[in-house]
């Protein structure tokens, strides 16, 4: 299993795509990877937009992003919640700054906007955020996923197989 060894986050707030999270979350599962899930209470079951469950392992402030190789930001309402959390940016200007991975998919962009790492950058994300992304200084593409670098982001549930696939591969590299 090439992810063996590999740990990385998954962060969970109320109303997150169900899909934009469980999906990439099994994929890695599947190739050994160790996925845990991180939201600002430990234990605490938060649902997802349709009403699927997911409960954290760990509350934001209990981590260390430097024992994680990675980190995952569904998309739904979840982004605009998840901003809000200065333990939730710091983790992602943490991997950013040492080049971990970072999927974001949908709405995810908002988070890396508010951590204020997306200047320069090419990304995609919904349409909906479009200009938002723009706006923080990068350049949006309407595509299922683009990476660049360390950065793998996506639009929407549809583009799902190109994401998982492309940031277990990036996961994979590092």
């Amino acid at each position: 299993m090439r992810l063996q060894g590999k740990k990385v986050i998954a962060l969970v707030s109320p109303d997150f795509e169900d899909l934009e999270l469980w999906y990439p979350v099994m994929r890695l599962r599947e190739e050994g990877a160790e996925v845990h899930l991180v939201g600002e209470n430990k234990a605490e079951t938060y649902m997802g937009k349709y009403g699927v469950p997911a409960q954290s392992e760990y509350a934001f402030g209990e981590i260390e992003p430097s024992d994680y190789d990675g980190v995952l930001v569904p998309g739904g309402w979840a982004p605009d919640k998840l901003r809000r959390y200065p333990e939730v940016l710091a983790m992602v200007r943490h991997m950013d700054k040492h080049e971990k991975p970072i999927g974001q998919i949908c709405h995810a962009g908002w988070v890396l906007i508010s951590a204020g790492i997306l200047q320069g950058r090419e990304v995609t994300s919904t349409p909906g955020i479009k200009d938002d992304m723009i706006n923080a200084g990068a350049t949006w593409h309407d595509e299922p996923v683009v990476r660049d670098g360390h950065i793998v982001s996506s639009r929407r549930p549809p583009d799902l197989p190109e994401y998982g696939k492309l940031f277990a591969d990036v996961l994979a590299e590092k």
